[in-house]
């Protein structure tokens, strides 16, 4: 951290009275009489007013100036008792000198001090906010003081823990959907092994460009689910349709890796090339949408590569059987020239 400030400073001198109730009963005084006898001397309380040459004023007790310019100037005063002695405050009176915050902030109803400070460089918000947690855990006892966040800390760890409940919710919904489209349960878990890939990528693109993991990041992590799963619906579907029309199941994975390269390179080219911008950071204010266009554009070429190598790979071992709805002939038809002799 750097800059550390906290509102709560201790930075207003002030004097605490304390009055000995047994001796001031004792001296035949009562405590009214010493506090009068502060009030009217330290005080400034209005007692009268006046009038002259039509205007109004009013009446203020006070001892002057070069009496009460220090607290050592309370020790001089006397209260008459009910005898009629004069009694200095100094022999029922004792001052204790301390100093107390000049203003006291509340949070959700409780006295509270805030802390803030500036990160240092190199540092992120989730790095600070970790930091700050293990200061409160190591000096404040849980049990007297409560800790909480505020300002942009909060925001941080809000959005952290809605974007992971987004991020699962996303691939529970794609695997739902691909199941419906499939008709199985085995394909959507092929497909979805391209989110791994696509992470893995975007973790690697944060690292080697110095970026953080931030919402940004995490924005831009739960659009991969969609962008790259579509690789794996491209192999995983035509290789059913292959499978369908009579190929065994390696030569249908083989042939569907070779047919649908051209489309997965031209989508991921274009995807990539698309968020290559904002990756770069070109344009006003958009260094902080930066961690977005790099993952994106790293967990797809990432992904780009595995996806070819993994899927078919993956397929062949978790895919289920599938009977043949054309014949053998017209199976090697669909792929084969046909030599014809009349």
């Amino acid at each position: 951290f750097q800059n550390v400030d906290a509102n709560l400073k201790f930075n207003k001198p002030e004097v605490q009275l304390t009055f000995d109730r047994l001796k001031i009963r004792d001296l035949g005084l009562t405590t009214q009489d010493v506090v009068a006898a502060v009030q009217g001397a330290f005080g400034g309380r209005r007692m009268a007013y006046f009038l002259l040459n039509g205007r109004q004023y009013q009446v203020i007790g006070q001892v002057d100036r070069n009496s009460r310019s220090a607290p050592n100037d309370i020790s001089r005063l006397y209260v008459t008792n009910s005898r009629g002695e004069s009694i200095p405050l100094s022999s029922v009176v004792r001052q204790v000198e301390n100093s107390n915050p000049s203003t006291l902030y509340h949070f959700n109803r409780l006295k509270a001090a805030t802390l803030s400070a500036q990160l240092a460089e190199g540092k992120t918000v989730g790095d600070g906010v970790r930091a700050m947690q293990a200061i409160a855990d190591k000096v404040l006892n849980p049990n007297v003081f409560q800790t909480a966040l505020t300002g942009s800390s909060r925001d941080f760890a809000e959005s952290s823990g809605n974007t992971a409940f987004a991020f699962m919710l996303a691939l529970v919904l794609i695997y739902l959907l691909l199941a419906g489209q499939f008709e199985s349960f085995r394909d959507p878990l092929t497909i979805l092994l391209t989110v791994p890939l696509a992470l893995a990528g975007a973790l690697l693109s944060l690292f080697v460009m110095g970026q953080t993991l931030n919402i940004f990041s995490q924005i831009g992590m739960i659009m991969l689910i969609g962008l790259v799963t579509k690789n794996g619906i491209l192999i995983v579907e035509f290789a059913n349709h292959q499978r369908d029309a009579g190929l065994p199941l390696a030569e249908a994975v083989r042939v569907a890796a070779q047919q649908r390269l051209r489309p997965i390179l031209m989508t991921s080219l274009a995807t990539a090339l698309g968020a290559l911008p904002i990756a770069l950071s070109l344009g006003a204010a958009s260094t902080s949408r930066k961690p977005l266009g790099t993952v994106i554009v790293g967990g797809i070429l990432f992904s780009l590569v595995l996806t070819l190598l993994v899927i078919p790979a993956i397929y062949t071992f978790i895919a289920k059987e599938h009977k043949p709805v054309a014949s053998e002939g017209e199976a090697v038809a669909a792929h084969e020239p046909v030599e014809v002799v009349a």
